[in-house]
């Protein structure tokens, strides 16, 4: 299982609207609105990096009002 945090930039005033649709898509774990440069964090899982590409791009960033996207996968430093 790979999990990722996916940064997102929307138009000015998506934020919430980007957010509730992300948030239905299979492997979105959350979405949330937050402030600074980002508009909406996402937490997404996917079974490999493959899929979690396939998510991303396929489904993620085809929401309209998003301006950008930054995926970030989580790593387990022991």
């Amino acid at each position: 299982m790979v999990q990722a945090y996916i940064l997102v930039q929307t138009e000015v005033g998506k934020a919430a609207a980007v957010a509730a649709e992300i948030s239905e898509i299979t492997g979105v774990v959350s979405a949330e609105d937050v402030t600074g440069p980002y508009d909406v964090i996402v937490r997404a899982e996917a079974e490999d990096v493959d899929q979690l590409g396939q998510l991303v791009v396929a489904q993620v960033q085809g929401v309209g009002g998003i301006t950008r996207t930054l995926t970030c996968p989580v790593v387990h430093l022991s």
